[in-house]
């Protein structure tokens, strides 16, 4: 009798308090399989890395040994921050007790971090980006990890772990961990992009929003416009186009996760070109650029390099770096244009020269 006196928008609410990631998780697959409980498992791990970093985040003020720099370079060539250093052991610890991933491999790391032991039982790779922004940390603004799951092909015995140099297309899962007013998870395993939040009372990401759709066009455009001298002209056609139309914002954080949870719920399109001295621009494709371009398709846009689609490109050694431009369909397909048209223009021009 007490369910049935029940009001609908209760058990509605407490249904939703319910729908935990790991319950999402193998709702989605519909399964409760050996595959389908892996991933719930290896989700559920993601989600516990996320709270210990989000913990050390919210007191990152108060405690020593958190804010700035270790004085250390990283394999990129950037100064390593004591945040990155943090995330990135979290990730490693958190995964060395799964059973199921055998490598880790990170932005951090010069090669992928190698869990013997989970060898026999898992032939799982988790790709991340421990911090992304982490120069956001320092004036209390929002940063994110970034993360993808491929299945390991092989046995890698000499550690080249050369099976992780395949397209984006590989990627059995993705997603991002915003860590902001509060901590949002992300994440798609390849059946569309749902999001979670944090409950602290809970200490569970509890559904938030499910089966998110980008708008086609967005008023948001999200790019470093103190490069606009360094980019090509294409790029900065585009530029010249939306500051003389209307309807049109700029809104630029300086971490891609923040930027690109904006476009993904409003609309819109983050660039990070290439520069005349570095074409291939600064971003990594394994652990920012195809991880994120999996969630937009997901969700109905688009990534491109300007050329081609972000998860058709194959990088040629584990930190390739590559040109990002992401968002909504039709805001992509407007960013190529200027490309394709700067493009044209110059082999017009050749053909003439040789005529």
């Amino acid at each position: 009798m007490a369910d049935e006196n029940r009001p609908l928008a209760q058990e509605r609410a407490l249904d939703r308090d319910c729908t935990t990631l790991s319950r999402h998780v193998l709702q989605q697959l519909q399964s409760f399989s050996a595959d389908a409980q892996d991933l719930s498992s290896l989700m559920n791990r993601i989600a516990l890395a996320g709270k210990l970093i989000s913990r050390h985040l919210s007191r990152a003020g108060l405690m020593a040994n958190v804010l700035g720099f270790t004085g250390e370079v990283n394999v990129q060539g950037e100064s390593v921050k004591k945040m990155d250093v943090y995330a990135n052991d979290v990730f490693i610890s958190v995964f060395k007790q799964s059973g199921l991933v055998c490598r880790l491999a990170s932005e951090e790391m010069e090669k992928p971090y190698y869990i013997p032991e989970n060898c026999p039982i898992g032939r799982y790779t988790l790709l991340y980006d421990p911090i992304d922004g982490s120069s956001n940390i320092d004036s209390n603004l929002n940063v994110g990890s970034i993360f993808c799951i491929r299945q390991q092909e092989g046995i890698d015995d000499d550690g080249s772990a050369r099976d992780l140099l395949q397209s984006g297309r590989k990627q059995i899962a993705a997603g991002y961990i915003l860590y902001g007013p509060s901590t949002m998870l992300v994440y798609s395993i390849g059946k569309g992009v749902h999001s979670f939040t944090l409950d602290p009372s809970l200490g569970e990401f509890i559904l938030s929003s499910e089966n998110i759709q980008i708008p086609q066009h967005g008023p948001i455009y999200s790019v470093n416009e103190g490069n606009f001298w360094q980019w090509e002209e294409s790029i900065r056609d585009y530029i010249r186009y939306v500051h003389r139309h209307e309807g049109y914002t700029a809104r630029y954080g300086g971490a891609l996760v923040g930027d690109f949870h904006r476009i993904l719920f409003q609309g819109g399109v983050f660039l990070y070109p290439g520069t005349l001295k570095q074409p291939q621009g600064k971003l990594r494709l394994l652990y920012e650029a195809a991880p994120l371009a999996f969630l937009v398709e997901q969700a109905g846009g688009r990534a491109s390099t300007g050329t081609q689609d972000i998860l058709d490109a194959v990088p040629d050694k584990l930190h390739a770096r590559t040109p990002l431009i992401i968002g909504s369909k039709e805001d992509v397909a407007l960013v190529e244009s200027f490309i394709s048209e700067r493009k044209k223009e110059a082999n017009e021009e050749k053909m003439m020269a040789r005529s």
